[in-house]
């Protein structure tokens, strides 16, 4: 595409010096990236301002630059006022528009993001679509998966992302939408058709300081859905009616409203809901029909993520027999509420819970299906919000035996400081500190027996451990099923 025609999508009227109108191959924002044909985008970041990396963009091939202000190179260079949103616009340019042409779902909240998307992927696959993911764990297009940097990649990666899957058939993409995300701008462009509320507790607050700022950023995955009605292909707002915050995403969207949840009045709903070690059975009760469910899922929160799964499907108009051997076939989401089993005699769970309410449900769904003594190794990621770090070790120490703090990703911040802001919380109370992982791992499963269950938190999926700025491999689960092996 001509510079020039890329150029009539910001409207604006930027500021053009040069002469050339050369073709764009490609639009990349990290300098790394360029190679020949490519428009530069110049991003002032936290940590890195992009402006500096013009002129090495040019030597690797871009053709042009996006910039805030001049930058000394010989190609084109135009002058936006915010280079990041000209960068969102120019992406959904450049790929042709992509989310246009699916069907787009974005899940926000604290908790339950991916597992949800998951379970939602499983439910159209049964109904015959081609599925896109996009999530904290990996990118997918069909079955091909793919490394994923954010949670919610910036807006090039996206867009760039959404043209691959249109053009390998993908009709519906279900993506996470973190706050960062949206407060960022970085969803800006992306035509959502189905926007999921799934939660709100405390996280982030070392990014957004507040609880309203928090929210706030939320709330704009439903705003952005828009004020026009469309008969053909209509929008949804999915919200959970058992948290107080969806009454308030309701007053900022003219989307349609679809609700579900346990306790309060919802359109879908999970009565008579029975919690055992190897799975949950409730009456699922929706306008499409009502029939008694069994998940291979443990605890509550799932539940709840089944049940903003299935809203998902019945705005997309799946038919309701289709939805539910869905679900009755569903298999666990790796590092969710993840049982490891290498032939001991006690559960160990591996779990992502990184947020206290995230540590409070699998600490109380671990609870119901221990005899003996629970044990917990728990930490908090460095250089991440300090103020759920005490409230993370009350947790602990108020519903499990055997709390052990342990470092989680400590990052730039020194390990032992980590675990000290922990136990400013537990002054007085029972716990132990092992600053190794490894070692606090093998502790616990060393000493638990029969009866006992271990929850090992914070990290789940991930396979790595950074320290510093070193990252290392490290799987809890493969360390889990060492110790056991070694324990026998």
């Amino acid at each position: 595409m001509k510079l020039t025609k890329l150029l009539t999508y910001l409207r604006n009227e930027p500021s053009f010096i040069g002469q050339e109108d050369p073709d764009i191959t490609s639009i990349e924002m990290d300098s790394r990236e360029v190679k020949t044909g490519s428009l530069f985008v110049c991003i002032k970041g936290y940590t890195v301002d992009g402006h500096k990396y013009a002129r090495q963009a040019v030597d690797k091939g871009a053709v042009a630059i996006i910039a805030e202000k001049r930058v000394d190179v010989d190609v084109p260079v135009i002058i936006v006022k915010h280079s990041k949103r000209a960068l969102a616009v120019l992406s959904d340019a450049f790929y042709g528009q992509p989310t246009k042409q699916l069907r787009l779902i974005g899940i926000t909240g604290t908790n339950g993001k991916t597992s949800t998307s998951h379970i939602a992927e499983e439910i159209f696959k049964h109904a015959g679509s081609r599925t896109g993911l996009i999530g904290t764990m990996y990118m997918k297009i069909n079955d091909q998966i793919l490394d994923v940097k954010n949670t919610t990649p910036e807006s090039v990666t996206l867009q760039k992302t959404f043209r691959k899957m249109v053009d390998q058939q993908v009709d519906t993409a279900i993506m996470e939408v973190s706050s960062h995300a949206l407060h960022m701008g970085r969803v800006h462009g992306c035509d959502y058709d189905i926007a999921v509320f799934t939660n709100l507790t405390q996280d982030h607050l070392d990014y957004h300081e507040t609880m309203e700022e928090y929210q706030h950023a939320k709330s704009l995955l439903f705003s952005q859905l828009g004020g026009a009605f469309h008969h053909e292909k209509p929008k949804w707002a999915v919200l959970n009616a058992d948290d107080p915050v969806s009454e308030s995403f309701a007053q900022v969207t003219a989307a349609h409203l679809l609700t579900y949840g346990i306790t309060n009045k919802a359109d879908i709903k999970a009565v008579q809901v029975k919690i055992t070690p190897k799975g949950t059975s409730f009456d699922l009760v929706t306008p499409k029909g009502t029939k008694q469910i069994t998940i291979p899922l443990v605890g509550q929160f799932n539940v709840y993520n089944v049940l903003a799964a299935v809203a998902i499907a019945i705005a997309a108009d799946i038919p309701f027999e289709t939805i539910t051997k869905a679900i009755e076939g569903l298999s666990g989401v790796r590092g969710r509420f993840e049982l490891v089993n290498a032939g001991q005699d006690f559960p160990v769970i591996i779990d992502y819970a990184h947020t206290p309410d995230s540590l409070k449900n699998v600490l109380n769904t671990s609870r119901a299906m221990t005899k003996g003594k629970l044990f917990v190794v728990v930490g908090c990621g460095g250089d991440r919000d300090k103020t759920k770090r005490p409230q993370m070790a009350k947790i602990a120490t108020e519903l499990a035996d055997e709390p052990i703090f342990t470092s989680d990703n400590p990052r730039s911040e020194d390990p032992l400081a980590i675990i000290k802001d922990m136990e400013e919380g537990v002054r007085g109370a029972y716990y132990h500190s092992i600053v190794n992982r490894e070692q606090a791992i093998i502790f616990a499963i060393t000493n638990a027996k029969k009866g006992d269950v271990v929850l090992i938190a914070g990290k789940g999926h991930e396979t790595y451990q950074q320290i510093g700025d070193q990252i290392f491999d490290f799987d809890d689960a493969e360390v889990a099923k060492k110790a056991i092996l070694e324990l026998k």
